[in-house]
């Protein structure tokens, strides 16, 4: 199973937009949480999520997340990286 981080940026967007962002996202299984290697789950910067999925790449995640986000505003940008593993400093513990 693939691991992917993505980042979405909302053109022209205020607080509600994100949460209104961050509730969809979360309804679709993108998490704003991630565990170390050491067991501690951190809290991922704003906008940013982590997905795993199967059989789904970056180009099939990134329309979703886009068709996601431009639902809440309808100017977004998203950037989805294929993780081939972490290393955390500096996050927020969940």
């Amino acid at each position: 199973m693939a691991t992917f981080t993505v980042r979405v940026e909302l053109h022209k967007a205020d607080s509600d937009d994100y949460e209104a962002l961050h509730e969809k996202m979360e309804a679709k299984g993108y998490s704003r949480e991630v565990t170390g290697s050491s067991g501690v789950e951190y809290q991922l910067p704003d906008a940013e999520y982590t997905y795993s999925h199967s059989s789904k790449d970056e180009s099939a995640i990134a329309d979703e997340v886009q068709a996601i986000a431009n639902s809440v505003k309808s100017k977004s940008g998203v950037m989805v990286t294929k993780s081939a593993g972490r290393a955390i400093r500096g996050l927020k513990t969940v």
